[in-house]
């Protein structure tokens, strides 16, 4: 009879495995993914908060909330206007097509 090795579970799987706080760990990564991305971006370009949400059209609250981590609903057209206002573009691709998001 031969038995198989199990490596043991980590505390991360483990917790992974609960779908509940997978939903939430998942929704709270994107947010944090969203803050870093802004903060490169301004950083990349030296611009501060007000500075970008003058140029992005947008209030200087939804910049620091996006910063911060504390908006979690941000929109596309809101997104996008971040995006152009630091020189980047959007784009949506599927296979080699490619096309611009324009909001």
């Amino acid at each position: 009879m031969t038995m198989k090795n199990k490596e043991p579970e980590s505390t991360f799987d483990e917790i992974m495995s609960n779908p509940e706080r997978r939903k939430k760990f998942d929704a709270s990564y994107k947010e944090f993914v969203l803050s870093e991305l802004l903060i490169a971006l301004m950083e990349e370009d030296k611009k501060s908060v007000r500075a970008l949400a003058k140029e992005a059209g947008i209030s200087p609250t939804i910049i620091q909330d996006i910063r911060s981590g504390n908006k979690s609903n941000v929109t596309l057209k809101t997104f996008s206007s971040i995006i152009k206002s630091v020189g980047y573009k959007l784009y949506i691709k599927k296979g080699k097509k490619q096309i611009p998001v324009e909001v």
